[in-house]
């Protein structure tokens, strides 16, 4: 995989960029497997990697230098190797997955070191986003937000009744601009809720992205999760000194599997803590294969190669086909004919075939692998 650089511009504003490097992806199962998941993987169309694409779309809000990545032990050599401006001590090694709320509090314990005040934004490695303009604008606003002491959370507009996504409720207009206070947090609804939040027009998808002052976050953490903050704190205490890894050796297993949505952004919206800016800027969280089957770029029949561009085909021979989403592997021809509406991925040890319909059950066969033991293949 190609080095990509960040290219050193002026900056606007100085954010606290952290990406979350973690999860294995299992829904894009044989392609993303525990040693190399989705986010090392190029899968926006060019060569770049998803965890590429998202430090580069920072770059107008980030310098390197700000930009922070949590990831595991398995990922780090890789992801400094992707990352070349990213500097070392930049990329945060989370010793196991704690989910999402111990990974954020660990970069905004680490920053708050630096910069007591600092403003930082959370984002996932593995999302899409087609018009970066409009994100960085986007951005920009919930730092306003943010440096008035809310807990800003960007709400994507829905394009339509999404089940696979939790909503958030918006309330009031909070000051002058585009911030609205987020009066609840919403869990995945069924079919029926989701038409009818849609059509209120007064819900927005939580995608996951948030920006706010350390100080501030790490205060509701401390009032929400006494434990966490605690550990974190003790962690972030000894992280510029020699007992560093034995105290994060220590503490981190006894932290909390938690998300910080549940951790902290539902209890701090019940208080009127959270505001939210709308975005629509092309958001997509490439879930599985299907999704990157719609936000790729396609032949005249619909058909999609994933990991290279559209008209270097070469591994890949399709006759009277449609619809189908291709990922070959190195080396070894993929052929197909008089097939539409498949999913076709060629690793070196794998192979899956699925209908494009049916590409969020993926999951299942890796849970069926874990039963059998077979870990070889996940």
């Amino acid at each position: 995989m190609s080095h990509y650089s960040v290219g050193m511009i002026a900056h606007q504003g100085d954010l606290y960029g952290v990406v979350l490097a973690g999860g294995t992806g299992t829904r894009l199962w044989p392609l993303s497997r525990a040693g190399h998941p989705k986010f090392l993987h190029p899968l926006t169309g060019t060569d770049a990697s998803l965890l590429q694409a998202t430090v580069v779309r920072l770059e107008q809000l980030s310098p390197p230098d700000h930009v922070f990545v949590v990831t595991g032990v398995a990922h780090a050599a890789e992801v400094s190797r992707q990352l070349t401006d990213v500097p070392a001590d930049n990329v945060l090694i989370e010793p196991s997955p704690r989910d999402s709320c111990a990974a954020i509090a660990l970069a905004a314990a680490v920053i708050a070191r630096r910069e007591p005040e600092a403003v930082m934004g959370s984002f996932a490695s593995d999302h899409l986003i087609a018009d970066r303009e409009k994100f960085t604008e986007v951005i920009q606003q919930a730092m306003s937000g943010a440096r008035q002491g809310l807990l800003m959370t960007i709400g994507i507009t829905p394009t339509r009744p999404e089940t696979g996504y939790g909503y958030l409720e918006c309330g009031s207009v909070v000051g002058d601009g585009p911030v609205m206070a987020v009066q609840e947090f919403k869990e995945k609804p069924t079919y029926d809720v989701a038409e009818s939040y849609v059509k209120s027009g007064n819900y927005l998808w939580n995608a996951g992205m948030f920006v706010w002052r350390v100080d501030v976050f790490l205060a509701e953490l401390a009032r929400q999760q006494p434990q966490l903050a605690a550990g974190i704190s003790r962690i972030a205490q000894a992280w510029d000194s020699p007992a560093r890894e034995e105290v994060l050796g220590e503490v981190w297993p006894t932290l909390p599997r938690i998300s910080v949505d549940y951790a902290v952004m539902e209890g701090a919206a019940t208080v009127g803590r959270v505001g939210t800016v709308p975005g629509d800027f092309g958001w997509n969280d490439v879930g599985d294969f299907h999704t990157l089957g719609e936000v790729l770029a396609s032949d005249h029949a619909g058909n999609v190669v994933v990991g290279r561009n559209i008209e270097n085909k070469s591994g890949v021979l399709l006759r009277e086909t449609e619809n189908l989403v291709v990922v070959p592997t190195q080396g070894r021809l993929v052929a197909a004919m008089g097939v539409r509406d498949l999913v076709i991925v060629d690793t070196p040890d794998a192979v899956l075939v699925c209908p494009r319909d049916r590409a969020q059950e993926i999951k299942q066969l890796v849970d069926a692998l874990k039963e059998s033991d077979d870990h070889g293949y996940i």
